[in-house]
């Protein structure tokens, strides 16, 4: 009974978030229209190991999986916690962690669906070509890395008010993508975006796609995989901390 409740609550968000036509139009064209202005108009670049095309298929993978789990959360979870939607969810019968697992379904559904898209594209228009396992691998990172964003979106979304969560996440989002090397190669990026980089969660899962496909790195996997971790304990211990303070808030 338990399982079947998890499964509608996932079936109704995921078909949610597909009839909100800003966040699933966002979510997918995003990364799809950065990829085709940098990966594939920029062609291949002389001197460069690793070709734009599949360079940059590793960082916009990145950066889709991260927009789709910071909107789900952060900018959603606030909007329904505005609407007094989760009061109602509180009130019924269903498992606490129905609405969460639900959330994180839905999410990772839509950003692997626009990963599955920007492999497509690269393979049809970049010519990028790789083994079939690394391309089975480098979809696994990059859906098993939403975990940190997951509970960074939770961290915003009990923190930001309905209006201005989407703004709030904008704010995040951006910065976390540009200084973490997703939009440009990193050793593009200015000296000083480049020592901030490590400290940043969007900077390790782009290391983890990249060690995959072979192209050049700063690190190892598993040291970035650690990194990763680390930034899901504290994201999800902050979590915890901001959804106490607004029950608190909400019955004291």
């Amino acid at each position: 009974m338990t399982s079947r409740i998890y499964y509608l609550e996932a079936r109704n968000e995921l078909l949610k978030f597909i009839r909100m036509k800003s966040y699933a139009l966002s979510s997918l064209l995003f990364p799809l229209m950065f990829y085709c202005f940098f990966g594939l108009a920029m062609g291949p670049q002389a001197g460069a190991k690793t070709p734009m095309a599949r360079y940059l298929l590793a960082t916009y993978g990145a950066f889709a999986i991260m927009g789709s789990t910071l909107y789900a959360f952060g900018a959603g979870i606030a909007v329904e916690r505005g609407l007094g939607w989760l009061e109602v969810k509180r009130a019924s019968p269903m498992p606490a962690g129905a609405y969460l697992f639900a959330k994180a379904f839905a999410s990772i559904v839509i950003g692997g669906a626009t990963i599955l898209m920007l492999f497509a594209l690269g393979a049809a228009f970049g010519g990028v070509r790789m083994a079939p396992t690394q391309w089975a691998l480098t979809f696994a990172a990059l859906v098993a890395g939403a975990v940190p964003f997951c509970a960074l979106g939770l961290i915003i979304g009990n923190l930001a008010g309905p209006n201005s969560a989407p703004a709030t996440v904008n704010m995040i989002y951006m910065p976390l993508a540009f200084c973490g090397g997703l939009w440009l190669p990193f050793d593009f990026l200015p000296k000083a975006i480049q020592q901030i980089a490590p400290l940043l969660p969007s900077y390790h899962l782009a290391q983890i796609a990249l060690a995959i496909q072979n192209a050049p790195v700063h690190g190892t996997i598993a040291g970035h995989a650690e990194a990763l971790a680390a930034f899901a304990c504290l994201f999800l211990g902050l979590a915890f901390l901001a959804q106490s303070h607004e029950r608190e808030k909400m019955y004291g």
